[in-house]
């Protein structure tokens, strides 16, 4: 039918008590259908909200239309319809004040049905418990529940919130390429071949990192994007192939200038869409001291129970493993599990199980026990200092110390805070309503890839050192910082950026220290350090990802949940059958050849 018969006059979450004797027309899908011998009750559905419609066939009801019965009778959920009828309020008893219409439904005096469903394969409810692949092949299902509405509303309001305060604070939206000169560094490129040059390819961009840099030269010195990225990973749980940031670069600045922005723009985001006010400022650690206190540079700061140096207590104990890990300038960490005295050795070896994932040989333990006694595990090795260890970790009663030692301090403090992390999570010890952000600056420039047997980027290669590290550049790599920062929210990397590097003489300095020769990178790169020779302003910037931090603001662990039409976890789409094949006709106009695997 056309739709200017029966075009909604109002949508199904607008009505209330005010609009009680109206003549209305709405459209929507049947949510649910109730029968009751000649009253038949629909819940009426669109993206707006649910209101209930009333289709009163009982003699001297005065029903409109004779053959409305009928109608209603065949209707079934997801049928998509129009409603015309007259809004009236519900007897009290009948009210439902769950629902913001509740205090009223719609008397049908015409229903027409625009489009007829087939049985749904789940039911389209608040949250569906269908599986994923299920819910992915009917993608477009999924999203009519509500909090599939919802949650890709929160993304349209934070996307907006996002562009309204970087124009205001003088920004200029500016698009760059999509198709770019493939240069692989880290991740895969995905790759686009060239129909008009033979055995050429474009890359889809995996960040705008180059161009905004470009940008920064060609004096827009205030630069943001909600950009489009790209990256062809292996498999990987939560991770996308294609993936949204919030993108910015600055010109003139420092970094506490970069972290002044994001920390404002993340203010007006989260005021904006949810209402929470957030620190003006947020904390700060060192890439170390992150570390050292929590075994990872992406802390949960939404508790406490933080590594402890365990080597002050080492030469006191007769435990040979830690005596001979610290002889070899490794670590023993520590932490105590609040309450975890009771665990079961099962989940002691759980937690064990976890750490060797992070190339721990064990994870050691005992208990505290009343006054100052340690017992279990390795406490018989520490009993002439318990009551040291008890007080200098902060131990009570009750509690169960965990400890892992080794050779390599970082792989004792990985192990260790990937453990604290597991506890957290399998505990329940993070507020799941907070937001703590947390900066992580000071990072390592470079670190070793023992594979390749060469120094690489820790980031990426267009970040600037600190300045007290350029004297060590080329003579200890290991230990150059770089100025960049990441701002972690709740235990997941929500954002990076850096001072870039605008000198060319001190970009070439690095590509020779990540072991890349002049030739190659005047090939690659040529374009951007050409660029520098030309009074390149000092510049940073950060990226933010748009899909993680509506993730973490919805309550999700899933970017999958925020994301329409998302890949499933082997960037594939059971929905559309893609990646698909493509003709031969057009392989043969790509100049290309499939071999087959």
């Amino acid at each position: 039918m056309r739709m200017e018969t029966m075009k909604r006059t109002v949508t199904c979450g607008e009505l209330r008590a005010d609009r009680a004797g109206q003549t209305v027309v709405l459209n929507g899908w049947v949510h649910r259908k109730r029968d009751h011998g000649g009253v038949t009750f629909i819940n009426l559905r669109d993206r707006y909200g649910v209101t209930q419609v009333v289709v009163d066939t009982r003699a001297g009801a005065g029903a409109a239309a004779p053959d409305l019965g009928a109608v209603a009778a065949a209707l079934r959920n997801e049928y998509c319809i129009a409603v015309e009828g007259v809004v009236r309020l519900r007897p009290e008893e009948a009210a439902n004040p769950s629902m913001p219409t509740g205090d009223v439904e719609a008397c049908a005096s015409k229903i027409a049905i625009l489009n007829r469903s087939e049985p749904p394969p789940f039911q389209i409810d608040g949250k569906t418990n269908a599986g994923e692949d299920l819910r992915l092949a009917y993608r477009y299902l999924d999203m009519r529940s509500e909090s599939m509405q919802r949650r890709v509303k929160l993304r349209s309001d934070v996307s907006f919130a996002a562009r309204e305060f970087m124009i205001g604070q003088g920004f200029y939206e500016i698009e760059t390429p999509t198709f770019i000169k493939p240069t692989p560094e880290g991740a895969r490129d995905y790759l686009v071949p060239s129909r008009l040059y033979a055995g050429k390819f474009y890359a889809l961009p995996q960040s705008p990192q180059l161009y905004k840099q470009l940008l920064m030269a060609g004096g827009f010195d205030k630069y943001f994007q909600i950009a489009r990225c790209y990256r062809d990973e292996d498999a990987r749980g939560d991770r996308q192939p294609e993936f949204t940031q919030i993108d910015m670069e600055m010109s003139f600045v420092g970094r506490d200038d970069v972290l002044s922005v994001t920390e404002r723009l993340m203010g007006r985001v989260f005021m904006k869409t949810l209402g929470v006010a957030l620190p003006e400022r947020f904390k700060r650690l060192t890439w170390e001291e992150a570390q050292e206190r929590y075994g990872s540079d992406k802390p949960d700061l939404r508790f406490g129970m933080e590594l402890r140096d365990f080597a002050p207590y080492v030469e006191a104990g007769g435990f040979q493993a830690f005596k001979d890990a610290l002889a070899q300038g490794g670590g023993v960490k520590a932490l105590v599990a609040r309450g975890g005295a009771g665990c079961s050795r099962k989940r002691i070896e759980e937690l064990e199980a976890h750490a060797k994932i992070y190339k721990a040989k064990g994870v050691a333990w005992m208990k505290a026990a009343g006054g100052a006694a340690l017992e279990g595990g390795v406490a018989k090795f520490f009993a002439a200092n318990a009551g040291d260890i008890i007080t200098g970790l902060g131990a009570t009663a009750g509690d169960l110390i965990l400890i892992v030692a080794d050779a390599k301090r970082k792989v004792a403090n990985a192990a260790l805070g990937a453990v604290r992390a597991k506890l957290g999570k399998d505990l329940s010890l993070a507020d799941p309503r907070a937001f703590e952000f947390v900066w992580i600056v000071d990072f390592p420039l470079f670190e070793f890839n023992e594979g390749e047997n060469r120094w690489e980027a820790a980031h990426h290669l267009f970040s600037h050192p600190k300045e007290q590290c350029l004297a060590i550049l080329e003579s200890d790599p290991g230990a150059v910082l770089g100025d960049l920062y990441d701002l972690v929210l709740n235990g997941c990397e929500l954002a990076s950026g850096s001072i870039r590097v605008h000198d060319p003489e001190l970009q070439k300095r690095i590509f020779s220290v990540a072991g890349i020769p002049p030739e190659e990178a005047e090939r690659k790169f040529g374009f951007l350090t050409n660029a520098f020779k030309y009074g390149a302003p000092p510049h940073g910037g950060i990226a933010a990802g748009l899909d993680r931090l509506v993730m973490l603001m919805a309550g999700e662990t899933s970017i999958k949940e925020v994301i329409a039409f998302p890949k499933n976890s082997f960037a594939a789409s059971p929905m559309d059958d893609c990646p698909g094949e493509v003709e031969q006709k057009q392989l043969d106009e790509l100049h290309l050849a499939v071999r087959a695997p």
